[in-house]
């Protein structure tokens, strides 16, 4: 299994480029970093799949920010990621988990969720 450390950066980093603009509006961005099989359960009660992202014209772009991140290592090539979101173009807040894969030597998204939360 991966350093623990350096696969939290790692991890941190790709779900840091999945709330840039360039990479949200990008289906060969989103078509690179979903699963083939990935799928949402969205803090709007929506489920999406990957392919609802890569030609639906992509994610929708807001100004976020990550905080507590932590990943919880679930098996070798496969981790959990959790942390808090503040939406600051909705100012809305939320608790997210992201369970990533390692497919073909790189980390892809399998599922994400998100749940509005009124902590900060």
């Amino acid at each position: 299994m991966e350093n623990k450390e350096g696969l939290k950066q790692h991890l941190y980093e790709l779900e840091r480029r999945l709330l840039e603009p360039d990479v949200r509006t990008s289906p060969r961005e989103l078509d690179a970093l979903l699963a083939d099989d990935f799928f949402e359960f969205g803090s709007s009660g929506n489920v999406w799949y990957k392919q609802d992202c890569v030609e639906g014209g992509g994610l929708s772009v807001r100004h976020m920010t990550i905080s507590d991140f932590a990943i919880h290592p679930l098996a070798d090539g496969v981790a959990l990621a959790t942390y808090r979101i503040h939406d600051e173009t909705r100012g809305q807040r939320t608790l997210r988990s992201s369970i990533w894969k390692r497919v073909d030597g790189r980390w892809q998204l399998f599922f994400h969720q998100g749940t509005i939360t009124s902590q900060e």
